[in-house]
C-alpha cells in the first residue's frame, strides 16, 4: 500500500490551494524512495570502506573506535532503510533527530579521517536534510557538517561537497514538487475538458433526439392548427372544422407520446444487445415504403439499432417532406463484415451543387447534421448522394460489424 509519510510537502498559500486538491502522492513517494536510497548508499559505502579504513588504523584502541563507529553507522542506516515508514514521521516532526545521525557520521570521520574511503558517508546527512526539509531545513545541517569535515581534515573539498549535497537535496525536492504541481494542474485541466466534452456530447444527443421525435410532430401540429384556423372561419363547413380539430388533437397526443418515449429512452440502458433491426425498420415504414433485408441481419445493441433507425427515419421524413417522393425503398443487408443500410427515393433529388450541411445547420435545419453525428457515434460511414438508377436521392450507411 502506498504511503505518504516522512516528507513534508512545500508550504503554499491558502488562497492558491482548494480544499479538494489531492496531495502530490507520487512526488511524496518518490522523495521517500530517494531518502531510503540515501541510507542504502551509506550502508554500501560503509561496508566497502570499512576494511580499508580498519587496515589503515593503528592497532589497539583506534581499531576498536573505528570498528564501533562503522558498526553503529551501518546499523543506524539499516534500521532507517528498513523501517522508514516508522521513523519517517518522527524525522518529519522532530528535526533535531538528524543531529544524532550527523554525530555518528562525525564520529566515523574523526576515527577514520575524511581522507579514508569512509569520507563520502559525510555527504548523506546534508543530502537527507535537503530531501526531507528543503532549503531552510538543510542549510544548518549542511553548514555544520561542512565545518566538522573541515575541522577534521583541514581541507575544503569534502566540506564543499557537503554544502553541495544539501543544495542538491533541496533542489531535487523542489523540482519534484514543482513537477507534481504541473502534473496535477494538467490532470485537472484534462478532467475539466473531458467534463465539458461530455456535456457538449449530451447536449448534441438530446438535440438529435428532440429533432428526430417531438420536433417533427410539433411541426405537424402547427400545420394542423393553421389549417384549423382557416376552416374555423367558414361556418358553412362544420365537418371540415371537426376533422381539422381531430387532426390537431391526434398530433398533440402523438407529441405527448413521443415525449414520454423520449424520456423513457433517456433513462433506459442503451448497451443491452438483442434488437432486431428488420423489425424496427418495418415498424417505421409507412405507405409507399418498401423494406428489404438480406444476408441474415444479426441482433444489434439497442444503442446502435436506435441510431440506425433514427437515420432511416430522418431519410424517410426528408423524402416525404422535401423530395415529394412517390416511393421509397429501405434495404438493410449484411455484405461480408459490414452492415449496409440504404434508403432510396424517387423524388426531386438533391440540388445541383450538392448539400451544404453547415449552411443548413446555420439556417436551423439539423436533419442531415444529426444523421452525420449518429453515424460518427457508432463508427459508421454516411453517404448522401443522387440515386444511381434514376432521379432521386440515396442515403447509405456503412457499418463494420466487427467494431460493435
Amino acid at each position: 500500500m502506498a504511503t505518504t509519510i516522512g516528507i513534508a510537502p512545500p508550504a503554499v498559500s491558502r488562497e492558491r490551494v482548494r480544499p479538494e486538491a489531492p496531495p502530490l502522492t507520487l512526488q511524496v513517494n518518490a522523495l521517500q524512495a530517494l531518502c531510503r536510497q540515501v541510507f542504502a548508499f551509506r550502508m554500501v559505502m560503509t561496508a566497502l570502506g570499512a576494511p580499508l579504513a580498519l587496515g589503515r588504523t593503528a592497532p589497539g584502541a583506534p581499531v576498536y573506535l573505528v570498528g564501533g563507529a562503522v558498526l553503529l553507522t551501518f546499523m543506524l542506516s539499516y534500521v532507517a532503510f528498513r523501517d522508514w515508514e516508522r521513523f519517517g514521521p518522527l524525522l518529519l516532526r522532530h528535526r533535531w533527530l538528524l543531529a544524532p545521525d550527523m554525530a555518528f557520521s562525525a564520529l566515523l570521520l574523526i576515527t577514520a579521517t575524511p581522507a579514508s574511503p569512509l569520507g563520502p558517508v559525510a555527504l548523506c546527512t546534508p543530502l537527507l536534510a535537503g530531501l526531507v526539509y528543503g532549503w531552510r531545513g538543510s542549510a544548518p545541517y549542511a553548514a555544520l557538517q561542512a565545518a566538522l569535515v573541515a575541522a577534521a581534515s583541514g581541507g575544503t573539498t569534502l566540506a564543499g561537497l557537503c554544502l553541495l549535497a544539501g543544495a542538491a537535496g533541496a533542489s531535487l525536492r523542489g523540482l519534484l514538487f514543482r513537477f507534481g504541481a504541473a502534473s496535477q494542474a494538467l490532470t485537472e485541466t484534462r478532467a475539466r475538458l473531458a467534463v465539458a466534452e461530455a456535456v457538449r456530447a449530451e447536449r448534441d444527443r438530446l438535440a438529435r433526439e428532440m429533432h428526430d421525435s417531438v420536433s417533427k410532430t410539433l411541426y405537424g401540429l402547427a400545420l394542423a392548427a393553421d389549417a384549423l384556423s382557416r376552416t374555423a372561419t367558414d361556418p358553412a363547413d362544420p365537418e371540415a372544422t371537426r376533422l381539422q380539430a381531430r387532426a390537431v388533437a391526434e398530433a398533440a397526443r402523438q407529441a405527448a407520446a413521443e415525449s414520454r418515449a423520449l424520456l423513457t429512452d433517456l433513462r433506459r440502458d442503451l448497451d443491452t444487445p438483442g434488437v432486431c433491426l428488420s423489425a424496427e425498420l418495418r415498424a417505421l415504414a409507412g405507405a409507399g415504403v418498401v423494406v428489404r433485408t438480406s444476408g441474415g441481419l444479426p441482433l444489434l445493441p439497442s444503442a446502435v439499432a436506435a441510431h440506425l433507425v433514427a437515420v432511416a427515419s430522418e431519410a424517410l421524413e426528408n423524402a416525404r417532406r422535401h423530395a415529394s417522393a412517390s416511393s421509397v425503398e429501405v434495404e438493410a443487408a449484411v455484405r461480408g463484415p459490414r452492415l449496409v443500410l440504404t434508403v432510396e427515393d424517387d423524388g426531386c433529388g438533391l440540388p445541383p451543387g450538392g448539400v451544404d450541411v453547415k449552411a443548413l445547420s446555420d439556417a436551423g435545419h439539423f436533419g442531415l447534421l444529426g444523421m452525420a453525428e449518429r453515424a460518427t457515434a457508432i463508427g459508421a460511414r454516411l453517404h448522401v448522394g443522387p440515386r444511381p438508377t434514376g432521379p432521386g436521392t440515396r442515403v447509405r450507411l456503412d457499418l463494420r460489424l466487427g467494431s460493435l
